[in-house]
Formats: C-alpha cells, structure tokens, sequence
C-alpha cells in the first residue's frame, strides 16, 4: 500500500474526495479515445477526436458534481486547450487507424488462492489474429523518470497477471502511452516478474489484514500527499482521523 491510512479513509471510511480538474481531463480523454475506437477505422483521425471533445465534454459535465467549484481557479478554456493538445499527442504515439481493439475498458478480475478477490479495468486490451495479447493504458500525465518505471509497470503486471490466471496465457506486451510529454513505457513480462507481482499483491493483503485485526491504519507521508484530499485529518499534517466505523473496530 502507498499509505494504509489514506487506504482507510477511502475503502472502510469511504469518505468522499472533491474531484479535480487534472482527473477529470483524464476522464474526459479517455471517454473522446473509447469513442474514437468505436467509429469505422477511417474515421479515427485527429479531426474526429477533436470534433467529439466538446459534446464528450458536455455530457460529463452533466453527470459530474462539483464542476462549477472546480473551475473557480482553473481557466476552463484553457483546460479544454490542453486536452485538444493530449489528443494530438495521441496521435503521435500510434495510428488508430491501423488495428482494431479486442476490448475497451475490460474488466477483469481473479480470485487468488488464499487471498483475495483482485480486479481492475484495462483501458484497452489487443489480441493478434497469432493470439498475442497486448494491454494498453492511456495516461495523461508525464513518463516517469526511470527510477520510478518499475512503480508504473506494477500496475500493468496487476493486469498482466489476473489475464495470465485466467486465460492461461502471459500477455506479450504492456504499453502505457503517457500523453503528457509524448511518451512510452512498453515492458515484456516474463513468468517470473508475475510470480513476483503475485508475491506483492499478497505481500500487500496480508498487510491489510494485520491493519483490519490491529486498528492500525498508519499514514506514509510522500510526494503523493501534496495531492491528498484528506491532509486536514492526517496524523502527519496535525490532524486527527475520524474514529473508525462501529462495524471495524469492534
């Protein structure tokens, strides 16, 4: 866990977090690809993408709380400018032109032999007519510098791992395509780098099980606390968490 306590608040507290305009342009350019890919291949060109921006935008306005205090200190226009600018960046990476995903937005999930039941959504999952499996993940930030790839590629392995138990096959490709600075990270996993991802992922639940029999939800301070929503109620930003539900502690 990045911070038990931050793990807490979310999965047994379930307190809520004001969206942010960095999310929600994420969501925004993964709704305007996923749409992209539903469209015949020529259709999927640059002018398209930048044509569905703005009804994409409109109805995710619609149906997410808290946009007008959200773009109190953002400048909308300019918000909307960047992502135009991510979707060109898209194109650089790759030609939707030229392939037809398997599956957007695929669910999976796996229930792991003394341990627990582990799932996620894969933005995007190509399979070759030679049955070769690739997982794609878009993100709208910038590439990780390079001591920081293996915590990127962690989370592909999560994935490559539960298609691995469950279709019986190692994906032959991970590919994260960072829109932010135009990027890839693309990785190979072997057997043994998912045995090891099993190993963390059950490394991880046995330290969520000593958290739920203990009480203890300690916080782990890092650069990722300057974008928490709960500083106010850390032990480690001079707050205290609320007491733990009735149905936890006793």
């Amino acid at each position: 866990m990045n911070c038990p306590l931050l793990y807490r608040f979310r999965v047994i507290d379930k307190l809520p977090e004001p969206p942010s305009a960095d999310a929600l342009k994420g969501t925004l350019v993964h709704a305007i690809l996923e749409d992209l890919f539903g469209l015949d291949r020529l259709e999927r060109t640059p002018d398209r993408a930048h044509d569905l921006l703005q009804p994409t935008w409109e109805q995710l306005k619609e149906k997410t709380s808290g946009v007008t205090e959200m773009f109190q200190n953002v400048d909308l226009e300019q918000w909307l400018i960047s992502a135009h600018s991510l979707l060109d960046r898209y194109f650089d990476l790759e030609d939707p032109k030229s392939f037809d995903p398997t599956d957007l937005e695929k669910f999976v999930e796996y229930q792991m032999e003394d341990g627990p039941m582990i799932h996620g959504y894969i933005d995007r999952l190509d399979i070759a007519p030679t049955g070769e499996i690739r997982i794609v993940d878009y993100k709208t930030g910038k590439s990780p510098k390079a001591a920081y790839e293996e915590k990127s590629l962690f989370q592909m392995r999560f994935y490559a791992f539960i298609l691995w138990r469950t279709l019986g096959k190692i994906p032959k490709r991970l590919q994260l395509l960072y829109l932010g600075d135009k990027n890839r990270l693309i990785s190979e996993p072997t057997e043994a780098e998912l045995v090891k991802t099993e190993g963390k992922i059950l490394s991880i639940w046995s330290d969520i099980q000593l958290s739920y029999e203990t009480g203890l939800w300690k916080p782990k301070k890092s650069k990722l606390c300057d974008w928490c929503a709960h500083q106010s109620i850390c032990p480690e930003f001079g707050g205290t968490p609320p007491p733990l539900p009735a149905q936890v502690s006793d």
